[in-house]
């Protein structure tokens, strides 16, 4: 019988630093597409597809994100006093249930895999979701939903895969596939930022992960890796010897909201999606454009 996914694990200790001057005191995953927080993308993802507890691994200057996903009594008082129903029901809407969220700090930069093993205590002796916040998935299903379907099925560790240009593949995690099935493809092995042109696939691991807990024993004895940090990827291609992976190969589009353009883009395409202002960007959208065009001398 394959054991539920009931804790999904959210590492947001980065520092940022692309985002510098505006992360200096604001988490990056505070900072919002359209109106709401990045982070509160991806936790509601997880909820879509089932989870029931959220862990997130923080670290410096990360308070913020605890109180977003507390009560704020004198704000909803507030609220309620003006007749702002519907914002008031939005906040109530997004709020985890008491006791749903554990918070644990990762005390030092050791990269992905250290932040996994933080957690590793709330976590416990069940397999668990894994959600990088930086990246956001925009489909009518989830990302994570489409993986608990296979998981269902198959059980063992998910990994969740999105295609690039072979020319970019020396800046990810990229997988070697073998049989390729209905809805998902056999993981033969993994590695982590190959050299250009020694890439197996142009598959990339994207930012969603079904994990079982017999990860955090190697992440516990891993090595520092590439970038002088514990990987999650090394760890993984461990466990790999022991226990079957699986892509799901994620229908929809990935926003990189790490990256300065990919955060913009996010924007844009949220921002279409919203019926009270996606006239006005679109106009807007099309002078700008325009206007670069003119400038540059590019004719329609």
């Amino acid at each position: 019988m394959v054991k539920p996914i009931r804790k999904a694990v959210f590492p947001v200790a980065g520092l940022g630093t692309r985002f510098l001057p505006a992360t200096k005191a604001m988490p990056k995953e505070m900072l919002t597409i359209v109106d709401r927080p990045v982070i509160q993308y991806v936790v509601d993802e997880a909820k879509a597809a089932g989870v029931e507890h959220f862990i997130f691994v923080t670290g410096r200057n990360k308070g913020v994100i605890e109180d977003h996903f507390d009560i704020q009594v004198e704000l909803e008082h507030t609220l309620e006093q003006r007749g702002k129903l519907d914002t008031l029901g939005i906040l109530r809407r997004d709020m985890p249930k008491a006791g749903h969220t554990s918070f644990t700090r990762q005390q030092q930069p050791m990269g992905l895999g250290h932040a996994v093993l933080c957690a590793q205590e709330l976590v416990g002796d069940e397999p668990f979701a894994l959600l990088l916040p930086d990246m956001i998935m925009k489909a009518p299903r989830g990302c994570l939903s489409q993986m608990m379907e296979v998981y269902q099925q198959r059980g063992g560790n998910i990994v969740a895969l999105e295609e690039v240009p072979e020319k970019d593949t020396h800046k990810y995690g990229v997988v070697q596939t073998g049989e390729v099935r209905e809805t998902d493809y056999e993981i033969l092995g993994m590695i982590e930022k190959p050299a250009q042109g020694h890439a197996p696939s142009n598959l990339i691991l994207s930012g969603r992960y079904i994990l079982q807990p017999e990860i955090f024993k190697y992440l516990a004895s891993q090595p520092p890796g590439a970038g002088n940090e514990i990987q999650l990827t090394d760890a993984m291609i461990q466990l790999k010897n022991d226990q079957d992976f699986s892509g799901v190969k994620f229908t929809g589009q990935t926003f990189d909201c790490g990256s300065k353009s990919g955060f913009l883009m996010a924007n844009v395409a949220f921002g279409m999606e919203r019926g009270d202002i996606a006239p006005n960007v679109a106009d807007t959208i099309r002078e700008i454009v325009q206007n670069y065009d003119d400038r540059n001398g590019i004719e329609a």
